[in-house]
């Protein structure tokens, strides 16, 4: 069974309290019981990790290299300035799509650029929840098609 690892970032812990306008009232729990659900149809696991620390992520992505076959990641602050995570992407080399719950593009000049978005396959910005669906379909049908021409 090809497994899908989501992680998330700094904050993200605090969905549903922080800010609901920007980032909605749907908290990191209920997105994750939402992309089980939908990886269950799809017939992939999935292992979802947040940590407000940056080497924690890294470090997962390591452990995880020759476990998982793609990778969702929405990095949070860290999608601005982190090389180190960024790092640690191209160097396993598995598939990952970005994702925002906010469409970081219009927001505040410093959040317009993403570190990580060159190592990605595809960023999903500003489609709220239903951006982490979206990656993991779209996550799913790369490996898939992938897979096919091997």
């Amino acid at each position: 069974m090809k497994k899908i690892l989501v992680l998330n970032g700094p904050n993200l812990n605090l969905l549903g309290e922080r800010d609901p306008f920007l980032y909605g009232s749907k908290t990191l729990d209920a997105i994750e019981r939402d992309l089980a659900e939908l990886a269950m149809k799809l017939g992939v696991e999935i292992e979802c990790f947040q940590s407000n620390h940056e080497g924690s992520l890294i470090d997962k992505i390591h452990e995880e290299r020759k476990y998982c076959h793609g990778i969702i990641i929405n990095p949070g602050a860290l999608t601005h300035y982190s090389y180190a995570l960024r790092d640690a992407i191209e160097a396993v080399g598995i598939p990952t799509v970005e994702v925002h719950l906010s469409d970081i593009f219009s927001r505040e000049e410093w959040r317009r650029k993403s570190v990580i978005s060159d190592v990605a396959l595809k960023v999903i910005a500003g489609k709220g929840p239903d951006g982490y669906l979206i990656a993991l379909e779209e996550l799913y049908d790369y490996i898939e098609g992938k897979n096919a021409q091997d």
